[in-house]
This record gives structure tokens, sequence and C-alpha cells, in this order.
């Protein structure tokens, strides 16, 4: 089997969606941490696995790639048994597709453009317009929960384990109304119940909420 590093850190959650499906896959593989607070992901060494120094970032015996879905895409059509993950099937696959695109677009940069001046710059006032931004992505998700377990039908998938990473972070920036998002809070639930989901996912999603719980003010 071909050496695999992974880097990243676990405040990220696009690291942390790679690491639970590296878990998932059941895949030995190398982590190497790279501090983007203290700038480790502008360094030499970085930027030339990286022009675009951003983590995670994925080197399978020389094979890289960068962007968790990139990652976790290959990961599973390279080493899984089966394809449940990520079906092979090419109108189920498009939904799969779908919800990832929604995680890279929606989700999680609505979770940066909050998160990344804060990290990088200490900016802690927020326009109120960012944070309807995240509820307009816990509306969408709370619709594809409607009548299903995971986000795309009644199996887990790799769209699942990418926005799990992302929501059990964004609940630092805005709560879960219980009213509004019950199946969104059962869903966190469910996923959080995978064995290995509180290592891979579940202490980095914490620190990351300690980090910035109560230190945004809206604007």
């Amino acid at each position: 089997m071909s050496k695999i590093v992974l880097y990243g850190m676990d405040i990220s959650p696009p690291v942390r969606a790679c690491k639970l499906v590296l878990k998932a896959l059941n895949l030995p593989y190398e982590y190497k941490i790279v501090d983007l607070v203290k700038g480790e992901h502008h360094s030499e060494e970085f930027l030339k696995k990286n022009p675009q120094h951003t983590v995670p970032l994925l080197d399978d015996n020389g094979v890289i790639i960068s962007d968790s879905h990139a990652i976790v895409s290959y990961l599973v059509d390279k080493y899984a048994k089966s394809d449940e993950l990520y079906p092979k099937d090419l109108a189920k696959r498009a939904v799969v597709n779908q919800r990832l695109y929604f995680d890279a677009t929606i989700l999680f940069m609505s979770l940066k453009n909050i998160s990344a001046p804060f990290f990088l710059r200490n900016v802690t006032k927020v326009p109120q317009e960012k944070f309807d931004n995240v509820e307009q992505g816990y509306k969408h998700l709370e619709n594809f929960l409607a009548s299903d377990s995971y986000v795309v039908g009644d199996t887990l998938t790799i769209a699942d384990l990418c926005c799990v990473a992302t929501v059990s972070s964004l609940v630092g920036v805005l709560e879960l109304d219980p009213v509004k998002y019950p199946k969104i809070i059962g869903w966190l639930k469910l996923i959080s119940q995978l064995p290995y989901y509180e290592e891979e996912n579940g202490l980095g999603a914490k620190a990351f909420i300690g980090f910035i719980k109560g230190a945004l003010t809206v604007v």
C-alpha cells in the first residue's frame, strides 16, 4: 500500500473531514501538523506541494491532492472495498456530489467568512449578513434531511462526513435552534455515534468552538 500523508491541523473542519474518511476506510496514514496561525502553510516546502497554501493536503506516494472534497472522493475511489461511501451509480453519485458542493460553497464558506478574519486578524465584530448566511445554510441542510437520516438517503456517505465536520464547527458561531432544526440535531447525534467520530472530529470541533464561541458580536 502506498504511504499516505495528510497535512493539516485539527481545528480545520476540512482536515477533520479527511481524517473521518481515512478512518472510515481504515487506512493507515501519517499526519503532519501545519500551523496556519503561525503561517506554516506559507513555508517554501509546503508551497512546493500546494501553491494554493491550503490544508488539507494529501500526499499519496507522490500523488498530491488539495481540497477536502477532492481528497475524500479520491480516497474512496482508490481504496474502498465497496461504493457505499461514494456510490458508483451516476444518479446517486450526482446527489452526493451536490451535497459536497453545498458543503464547499454554502456551509464552509459561511464559516470561513467569519472564522478566518477571527483567527488571522482577531476580527470579532461580524456583520449580520454573515450570520444570515449561516442560517441559510442550516435551512437548506434541514430540508435535505427532511425525509432521510443522512444527507443522501438512508446510508452514510462522504457527504455526511464533510458536512458534519463543518456543522460541528458552525455551532460555535451560531447555535442550532432545536425548534427550527430538529433534523440537523438528530443527524449530528447519529453521526457522533460512529466509533471513530470523537477522536477524528469531536475533539477538533470542541477546540475550534472553544476559541470562537462567545467572542463574536454582531454589527
